[in-house]
């Protein structure tokens, strides 16, 4: 009988690469030194170290350290929390929901509000203590609260430590490599973005690559956070990094700039698009300079002083290749590190967050909900297996809060624990009850594991189940010395686990998150909020900060399913940054002309008429179009040049708000008024 799938090219183990080979053995290693330095020091649930291995086991040693870091902060706070409310609140069973809820509540609320480490801190602070407040409530001594509570962080602090020395001995990718490249590759793909937009056509495909690639460097700020860790080289260069995405992002600005005077340019040179490509061509090119890209410049400088749009256009293009060959400059500085401390950018804050903060109280509110009705089940019924479905439902309610789909996490776990309850059933009543030596055991365990590893890696689709399966599968097995069987216990349990994820699961079907119309909705007024900001005297929010935030947010709806609602936040984005970097130009602008001065007032303050936090009033976009036209052909003959270059800017602005124009229907959420659009 033939049967391909147990040929050795086709299995999990001939199909690995080197480094995934590295990555499952480094992994499963750590999982058993965790388990057996438990075992040594006698922790008397020591399978939490398992399953803290587990949990820090990230392909780079800047992800592991991260990770590690926030790990250890939130079990700290979570442990400490759990001993405040199962010390004084253990006396009163509603007082004790109603806290435990509460804490739940308010570090998923804070969880949301934040990113990377500092989120996941405190998520963990906020199950960790589900964990050991929800095993300690048949405890009457407050002393042996405690002891749980240091045996939790305990197990949780050796699984940190074993994944880190597993790090070591078998190390993976370098971060800071991989950053590297992932700055390299973004610089050439900007190029290419330009190439894309620069053509007179309209393609969907336009608007893919612009999202695609703001997501993109929006992401390279999380390789930037773990190259951080692990790299000292990198730590040090931290600013010239944080200069690099802002650039990166003011790039992709320039870009769409620039194709909007490209449609709204009537009599542009023959010989433009020739020229275009040339300075494309010459950008790629590594070695060169200045010299060389004036010299292409100077085939498109403008003759006729008053053909102020030439002009305008020639100044923004030249700003776009400096801003890339300065760009390109410290790349090169970067990569050769002997010289990197040559070059000292301005000090730059990391790329601003946007954070819906309604979404944000309503998923703690959420959790709140959840977690105290199932405390009331549990003391009700006074059931024995309900701190299993309590963690389950904390652990489900709290991660998967600020995921863009917690139904789908929620299936997929459900799947996870329903596959270990089985195989685990069979493993513990079928062989870990014939085995007496740990060593034993760990023959057995650690091929599993490496398999395990090996289908999450290879099984792309399929790598959020077989993650969930390795970390969960230490809880279920529940590992402890001296061993226990008992098999009511293990079945109560286990179902218990099963309840306490389809609970969190109902949660989410009665109080779902916020569709992602609603979602654009928000956002869209809390960019025409910051807009108006933009165009106060002192505004709260630099030009850096604005358009960092804004793509942010154009990125979080990256994943939507209502392409219309994506469609019309990116063009809002797009179209109001664009007039925020008129508006800052503006009110840099410098003359000693009063009546110009008079006139670039005007144009600031004819953007507070149009675009309100409601929408766009079409009325006053319409008259303020000609307004701005108008001024600027009168400025066009002025004899002063500084009066020429406002009409440059001026036709900026006009070609910026003229998109607004276009024929597009918004969601129906934005139709509230009849001034909104």
């Amino acid at each position: 009988m033939n049967l391909p799938f147990l040929e050795w090219h086709r299995s999990p183990w001939g199909k690995a690469t080197p480094g995934q080979r590295r990555y499952a053995l480094r992994n499963s290693l750590a999982m058993c030194l965790a388990l057996w330095i438990a075992f040594v020091l006698q922790l008397d649930e020591p399978y939490w170290a398992l399953t803290s291995a587990a949990v820090v086991s990230f392909p780079t040693v800047g992800g592991v350290i991260s990770k590690s870091i926030g790990r250890i902060f939130g079990s700290l706070f979570g442990a400490m929390a759990s001993l405040v409310i199962a010390g004084h609140c253990l006396n009163d069973p509603w007082l004790f929901a109603l806290s435990i809820a509460s804490w739940l509540g308010l570090c998923t609320y804070i969880s949301n509000q934040y990113r990377n480490n500092v989120s996941y801190a405190f998520a963990l602070a906020g199950y960790t203590a589900a964990i050991i407040a929800f095993s300690t409530v048949n405890v009457t001594d407050s002393v042996q609260i405690f002891d749980i509570a240091q045996a939790r962080v305990c197990e949780v602090i050796t699984g940190i430590l074993c994944g880190g020395l597993m790090m070591m001995l078998l190390p993976s990718t370098s971060d800071g490599e991989a950053l590297m490249i992932a700055l390299r590759r973004m610089h050439l793909r900007l190029l290419e973005h330009a190439t894309m937009l620069w053509q007179p056509e309209i393609s969907l495909r336009m608007r893919t690559s612009h999202e695609g690639v703001i997501g993109q460097i929006l992401t390279m700020n999380v390789l930037r956070i773990q190259a951080f860790w692990s790299h000292y080289r990198l730590r040090r260069q931290n600013n010239i990094l944080n200069a690099m995405l802002h650039h990166q992002l003011r790039i992709t600005s320039v870009i769409s700039s620039l194709r909007r005077m490209l449609l709204n340019w009537p009599e542009r040179p023959e010989n433009l698009a020739t020229i275009l490509d040339q300075l494309l061509n010459e950008l790629r090119d590594p070695a060169t300079d200045k010299y060389r890209l004036a010299h292409i410049l100077l085939a498109v400088a403008p003759q006729d002083p008053a053909d102020y749009r030439h002009r305008a256009f020639f100044l923004r293009l030249r700003y776009f290749c400096w801003l890339y060959l300065r760009c390109s400059r410290w790349l090169k500085l970067l990569e050769n590190a002997s010289h990197a401390s040559e070059i000292e950018p301005l000090r730059i804050n990391a790329l601003a967050r946007h954070t819906d903060h309604y979404e944000a109280a309503y998923n703690g509110l959420r959790t709140f909900l959840c977690i105290l009705m199932g405390c009331a089940f549990w003391i009700t019924t006074q059931w024995d297996s309900g701190n299993s479905a309590l963690t389950l439902m904390a652990i489900s309610c709290v991660l998967y809060s600020s995921t863009p789909s917690p139904i789908k996490s929620i299936t997929t776990l459900l799947k996870a624990v329903t596959l270990l309850f089985a195989f685990c059933f069979l493993m513990k009543f079928g062989l870990m009850i014939q085995i007496d030596d740990f060593w034993v055991f760990c023959m057995f365990l650690f091929p599993i594991l490496v398999t395990m590893q090996m289908m999450k890696l290879q099984n792309p689709p399929y790598a959020p189940l077989w993650g969930q399966l390795i970390v969960f599968m230490g809880s279920f097995l529940a590992v402890t010395n001296p061993p226990t069987y008992d098999y009511q216990s293990f079945m109560n349990e286990s179902i218990g686990k099963i309840v306490g994820v389809l609970l969190a699961g109902l949660a989410f079907q009665i109080l779902r998150p916020s569709s992602d119309k609603r979602k654009s909705m928000r956002s869209i007024r809390a960019l025409r909020r910051d807009f108006i900001d933009q165009l106060s005297k002192k505004p709260q929010q630099s030009e850096i900060q604005f358009e960092s935030r804004l793509y942010h947010r154009i990125s979080q709806l990256n994943q939507s399913q209502d392409q219309e609602a994506r469609t019309w936040l990116l063009r809002w984005g797009v179209v109001l940054l664009n007039c925020s970097h008129v508006v800052w130009q503006l009110r840099d602008w410098q003359t000693r002309s009063d009546p110009l001065a008079a006139v670039r007032n005007v144009c600031i303050h004819c953007l507070k008429g149009i675009i309100t936090e409601k929408g766009v009033k079409h009325t006053s976009l319409d008259a303020t179009l000609q307004e701005l036209q108008r001024m600027s052909n009168a400025l066009a003959h002025h004899p002063e040049q500084a009066a020429r270059d406002l009409a440059g800017l001026i036709w900026r602005l006009y070609c910026s708000l003229q998109q607004l124009q276009q024929a597009i229907s918004p969601p129906d959420e934005f139709k509230t008024t009849p001034a909104s659009e």
